[in-house]
């Protein structure tokens, strides 16, 4: 009777633990479809919320006659450059030259003390006239003997030794011309001229000061500037087309300030160094303008605009459009539904605003240049007419 019991007491409690069990697992499955049906939208009421358009301008790709241009920074230089330094030793005794003074070539620009050098070239005179009447006299003597050697009236051995003396005073005259020449050129390096047309810059030496031919102070630098000149480079990539155009003519050359927003003189390009640096990759060019205006100083940075000529009928998109990913460069190109597609492109010549597209792109197709960041591909957008465009640039710089 004990065991019988026992198990009829046993049996109940495992009929109340299993429906417990499902109980919870009913309520369980009640939360996670709770869950996902009432906390989470349908995927049909996702689907037709609207999508809000990025608001984006745009530009046409299309063929166009573009020129060819290429900037590189470049420093003024004057076109020539001249120190002043003295070519004999003596006392400075005048500058006549204002500092900053435009002088033209041969302007007196100081005066060394000449009277040491003009006493030198006296005696150096005064030794040609003595030597010159001595040649007189011993050509004489020669004729005399010459006559009287056919009647045996004088020796052969005094005939030979006045020809001797003859031919002796002959080059001693020459080396006194020679001395007067020399004399008179140091004589002229103490009236110190200008060599060239150009600028005078700061005075290096007072007058009063004793100067030297070896000093590497100087008197004065001398710059021209009318003409002047501009040292630039351009990668070592635009070689070839640079040299074409050099070959083809005279290749214009623009100067503008360094930030590139103001004109300061118009020119041409003279020249193409020899060689590539290597450490930069670059050619370095030089450019010569005009600079009636002084709007060029040497020294100053500048950006120099080469116009090597016009490519004709070439595709073309505002640069603002090309993008750079992983891939490449690539562009957004507006669908007739309003998406955008990533267009990967392949890009020629860089002028301006502008750039040529190569592959990639078709005539007509429809790009994005603004608001790249917000875009990718498939997103929907709304294309900026131009008036509303510039007013909302105007609202977002306020």
């Amino acid at each position: 009777m004990m065991l019988g019991r026992s198990a009829l007491t046993q049996f109940p409690v495992g009929r109340r633990r299993t429906r417990a069990a499902f109980i919870v697992a009913g309520l369980l499955c009640a939360i996670v479809l709770w869950q996902r049906f009432a906390l989470q939208p349908s995927s049909a009421a996702e689907a037709a919320r609207p999508t809000t358009a990025i608001p984006v301008e745009t530009a046409l790709a299309k063929r166009a006659d573009l020129p060819v241009e290429l900037e590189g920074l470049g420093t003024v230089q004057a076109f020539y450059t001249v120190k002043i330094t003295p070519r004999v030793d003596g006392e400075l005794q005048r500058v006549r030259f204002v500092e900053g003074q435009v002088v033209k070539r041969g302007a007196l620009l100081a005066q060394i003390d000449p009277r040491p050098y003009r006493a030198v070239l006296q005696q150096a005179i005064a030794s040609r006239d003595k030597d010159a009447n001595q040649l007189a006299n011993a050509a004489r003597d020669l004729a005399r003997y010459e006559g009287l050697a056919p009647k045996n009236l004088v020796s052969r051995q005094t005939l030979d030794t006045q020809r001797a003396l003859v031919g002796q005073l002959k080059a001693q005259l020459e080396g006194d011309r020679a001395a007067i020449d020399a004399a008179r050129t140091q004589l002229s390096y103490t009236t110190i001229n200008s060599p060239i047309d150009g600028r005078t810059g700061l005075r290096l030496v007072d007058p009063g000061n004793v100067v030297h031919a070896s000093d590497a102070t100087g008197i004065v630098i001398v710059t021209q500037m009318q003409p002047i000149s501009v040292i630039f480079t351009f990668p070592e990539d635009d070689l070839v087309a640079v040299s074409r155009a050099l070959a083809a003519g005279p290749v214009r050359a623009v100067a503008l300030t360094r930030g590139g927003a103001k004109e300061l003189d118009r020119g041409t390009i003279s020249v193409i160094d020899n060689e590539i640096d290597p450490t930069t990759g670059t050619m370095r060019l030089k450019a010569t303008f005009p600079n009636l205006d002084n709007r060029l100083w040497p020294g100053e940075f500048v950006k120099v605009r080469a116009q090597l000529g016009t490519d004709r009928h070439v595709l073309t998109i505002p640069a603002a459009a090309i993008q750079r990913g992983p891939e490449g460069e690539f562009a957004y190109v507006v669908g007739p539904d309003a998406t955008v597609k990533a267009q990967q492109v392949t890009t020629g010549l860089e002028s301006g605003a502008s750039v040529v597209v190569e592959k990639g792109l078709r005539d007509g197709a429809r790009v994005v240049t603004s608001n790249q960041f917000r875009l990718q591909p498939g997103a929907r957008v709304r294309v900026l007419e131009a008036a509303q465009s510039s007013s909302d640039a105007s609202n977002g710089s306020r």
